[in-house]
C-alpha cells in the first residue's frame, strides 16, 4: 500500500513502515535512498511522506518486490536513527492484539525520546564481589537454581522453554543478591545477551543500578546503551520493551505491584509483556514477590518456589489488629492502641535525638484512603460491616433503592444485618485533611498530609519532615522508612469493590512492613497496626502469620468457581462512542456461528459503559481485533480492567 505525496524515486531496495499516526493500522511501502541503505534496517526510525505531509515511524520488514507493476513507491524522507531490535517490533504487533491497541504506542515505548545514531561499546561482564563460585552448591540459597536454570535450554524453539518460574521471598529479603546469582550465572551468561530486570518505580531502579555497579555489574537504564547490549538494564514498566539486541534473561521485582499495569489505553501488563517476551526468545523469566499475583494462577505455566515457612515468617513485620466493633464512637478514628503506640513512637523519638539515635527508622505514617471506591456501611446497633456474601467485599446501597448491591460481583440482598438482623445503618468515612487536624491536636505534634491522585507518585519526591504523616495509600510510595505504620480504617482496601482487593492489601501491608522492618528486628513500636471491623479476615490472618500463600490460593479459587479473571477474559468499553462499538461487537457475535453466542457477550453497565465477556483472551481479542472501530477518539476500551 503506497500513500499520495511527493514524486517518486526509484530505488533497489523497499520496506514497510508503520507509522506513529495510531488510526492507521496497516503498514506503507517506501524506498530506501542509497545513502541510507546500510543504516535502515528492521526496527529503524525514519519520517515518510504521508498525504501531503511527513510523519514518523518504523521500519517492521523488508518489502522487497512488493509493490505492484506499475505502482510508483515513494522514498524515505529522512532517518531518524536506531530503533528497537526485531524481536521488539514483532512483540509490539502482539501487544496490540493482546490489549486492543495500536502497535505505535508499543513501538514508541521502545524507542529512545531522542534520536540516537551511534551506540557505545558494551562492556563485558567479570565476576563482581561477592558472587558465589560454582563450587559453592552448599552456600547457595534455595532460589539460585530456580533463578539460573528457569526455561534455559529447556526447549529447542519458540514457547517450548520451561516457562517462567516465580519465586516467593518475604518482603524483607534484600533482592539484590538474586540479581546478581542470575546475572553471574554461567549458563545465562552463555546466553551472550542482557539480563532486563524490572522493578516497580523509577527510583528503585536508579538504586538498584547503582547497588549493581558497587558490586562491579555493569547496570544501566539508558537506552543507548541497552540497544549496544549492556549485561544488565535495569527500569520500570517501560523496561519490559527494552531495545537490548538479545535477551538473556528476564527478572521481574515485586511481580504484584500495580505500577506495572498501565493506567491509560491500551492497558498492558509489563509483567506479562516480559513473560511472552521470554517465550519467544526461549529464555530463562524469573518472577519474585512475598504475594504472588492472581492472575498468574490462570496460565498454570509457572512454577513457584519459595524458603522454608519459618524463613518466610521471619521476613514479614509484626501485626497488630485492633478490632473497632465495639469501639466508642466518640474516639472517631483513634482507638487506644493507636494513641499508645503514636506517644510510644514519638517518645523513641525524643530520646533517639541522643545516644540511641539508630533505633529510631523515621516517622509514624498513617494511611487513610479516603479515595476508595465505596463508602463503607456498618450496622448502626452491633457496629458490623455490611459486606457481600457471596465474595465479601463492601457493599452499597444506590441511591433510591431498598437493598445493598456488590459492586464487585452484583450480587444483591435486602438492607438488614448478617448478624443482628436490624436495619439501621451508618456511613463511616471522613476526609484526610480533617484528620490530620484531629491528630495534631491529639498527640500535640505536628503532622503533615501526604495525599495526591490514585497515580503513583515518584519515590524520589519531598517527604515533609513532621514526625507523624497522615495521608492516602501514596504515602506509603513516598516514604523510604517509618518508625511504626497504622492503617486507620484498613476495610476501606480489604472490603473495596475491585476484583484486585485482596491482592491490593497484601500489597500494601508488603510496603508497610519495609519501612517498618522484620518483626523482632526493631524496637518495640517497629509494626504495621491496623484497625477494622473484620478482624479475622483472611488477608490480615495471613500476614500476621506471614502466610500469605493459602489467602492467594482461596482468592484464585473464588475466581475459578465464579468464572472472573483471570479464568474468563474481560475488556470495558467506554466512551461517547462506546455504544457504537459495542453494538458493532454484538453484531459480529450474532454473525459469528452459534456455539460462540453463549460464552461470549457484551452487556450494558451503566454511564455508557459496556462489559465484553469471554472465555479466554484468544476469543476476546480475536473479535476485538476483527471488529472495525469507529473514526473519532471517543472510545476507550480496556482490557483486564482491575474494576468494572
Amino acid at each position: 500500500m503506497t500513500p499520495t505525496g511527493t514524486a517518486p524515486v526509484r530505488a533497489t531496495r523497499t520496506v514497510r513502515v508503520r507509522t506513529e499516526v495510531a488510526a492507521l493500522t496497516k503498514p506503507f511501502d517506501y524506498t530506501v535512498p542509497p545513502a541510507w541503505v546500510q543504516d535502515v534496517r528492521v526496527g529503524t526510525r525514519v519520517r515518510v511522506p504521508l498525504h501531503g505531509r511527513t510523519v514518523r515511524g518504523w521500519v517492521v520488514d523488508d518489502a522487497d518486490g512488493a509493490a505492484a507493476d506499475g505502482v510508483d513507491v515513494l522514498p524515505l524522507k529522512s532517518w531518524l536513527g536506531w530503533g528497537p531490535p526485531p524481536a521488539v517490533v514483532e512483540l509490539a504487533g502482539w501487544a496490540a492484539w493482546r490489549w486492543a491497541g495500536p502497535a505505535s504506542f508499543f513501538l514508541r515505548t521502545a524507542s529512545p525520546h531522542a534520536i540516537v545514531r551511534a551506540l557505545p561499546s558494551a562492556p563485558t561482564l567479570e565476576t563482581p564481589s561477592g558472587a558465589t563460585s560454582p563450587t559453592e552448591e552448599g552456600t547457595r540459597p534455595f532460589w539460585h537454581a530456580a533463578v539460573a536454570g528457569a526455561g534455559a535450554g529447556a526447549g529447542t524453539g519458540v514457547g517450548e522453554g520451561a516457562g517462567p518460574t516465580m519465586v516467593r521471598l518475604a518482603p524483607m529479603v534484600d533482592l539484590l543478591d538474586l540479581v546478581v546469582s542470575a546475572v553471574t550465572d554461567g549458563r545465562i551468561r552463555a546466553r551472550n545477551g542482557s539480563v532486563v530486570v524490572l522493578v516497580p518505580a523509577l527510583g528503585w531502579a536508579e538504586r538498584l543500578v547503582a547497588r549493581l555497579v558497587r558490586r562491579g555489574v555493569p547496570a544501566t537504564t539508558a537506552w543507548d546503551e541497552a540497544r549496544a547490549g549492556w549485561p544488565v538494564v535495569v527500569g520500570s514498566r517501560a523496561a519490559a520493551w527494552a531495545p537490548v539486541p538479545r535477551l538473556a534473561a528476564a527478572i521481574v521485582l515485586d511481580a504484584h505491584d500495580a505500577g506495572y499495569r498501565e493506567e491509560s489505553t491500551p492497558t498492558y501488563n509489563a509483567a506479562e509483556v516480559v513473560i511472552e517476551r521470554a517465550r519467544r526468545e526461549d529464555a530463562p523469566c524469573v518472577l519474585v514477590s512475598p504475594v504472588p499475583p492472581v492472575w498468574l494462577a490462570g496460565s498454570g505455566e509457572v512454577e513457584t518456589v519459595a524458603a522454608p515457612a519459618v524463613e518466610e515468617r521471619a521476613g514479614w513485620p509484626t501485626l497488630e489488629r485492633v478490632d473497632r466493633r465495639g469501639a466508642d464512637p466518640r474516639s472517631g478514628l483513634f482507638s487506644e492502641e493507636f494513641v499508645r503506640l503514636a506517644r510510644l513512637v514519638l517518645a523513641g523519638a525524643d530520646a533517639g535525638a541522643g545516644a540511641d539515635a539508630s533505633r529510631v527508622r523515621g516517622p509514624l505514617v498513617c494511611v487513610y484512603n479516603r479515595t476508595g471506591g465505596a463508602r463503607v456501611l456498618a450496622c448502626h446497633h452491633c457496629a458490623e460491616l455490611a459486606r457481600c456474601e457471596r465474595c465479601g467485599a463492601a457493599v452499597a446501597r444506590p441511591r433510591g433503592e431498598e437493598l445493598f448491591r456488590c459492586p464487585r460481583c452484583g450480587e444483591e440482598r435486602p438492607v438488614v444485618c448478617a448478624h443482628c438482623g436490624r436495619l439501621k445503618f451508618k456511613n463511616l468515612r471522613v476526609g484526610v485533611s480533617r484528620l490530620r487536624e484531629e491528630l495534631a491536636a491529639l498527640l500535640d505534634v505536628p503532622v503533615d498530609e501526604v495525599a495526591g491522585p490514585f497515580a503513583r507518585p515518584a519515590d524520589t519526591d519531598v517527604v515533609p519532615a513532621a514526625p507523624v504523616l497522615v495521608g492516602t495509600e501514596a504515602v506509603l510510595h513516598r516514604v523510604r522508612r517509618a518508625a511504626a505504620v497504622a492503617f486507620l480504617d484498613v476495610d476501606l482496601h480489604l472490603l473495596a469493590p475491585r476484583l484486585t482487593a485482596t491482592e491490593d492489601t497484601l500489597a500494601l501491608m508488603v510496603r508497610a512492613g519495609r519501612l517498618v522492618g522484620a518483626r523482632r528486628t526493631g524496637p518495640p513500636w517497629a509494626r504495621v497496626l491496623v484497625q477494622t471491623r473484620v478482624p479475622e479476615h483472611p488477608v490480615l490472618s495471613a500476614v500476621a502469620h506471614g502466610e500469605p500463600a493459602p489467602v492467594l490460593a482461596a482468592e484464585a479459587d473464588i475466581r475459578r468457581v465464579s468464572g472472573l479473571p483471570p479464568f474468563s477474559a474481560v475488556a470495558l468499553i467506554s466512551g461517547s462512542l462506546g455504544e457504537s462499538y459495542a453494538a458493532a461487537l454484538t453484531d459480529a457475535l450474532t454473525a459469528s456461528e452459534t456455539t460462540r453466542r453463549p460464552r461470549m457477550s457484551v452487556s450494558p453497565l451503566d454511564e455508557g459503559r459496556f462489559l465484553v465477556q469471554a472465555p479466554e483472551h484468544q476469543s476476546l481479542c480475536d473479535l476485538l481485533a476483527a471488529v472495525a472501530r469507529p473514526p473519532g477518539r471517543g472510545l476507550r476500551v480496556e482490557v483486564d480492567p482491575p474494576t468494572v
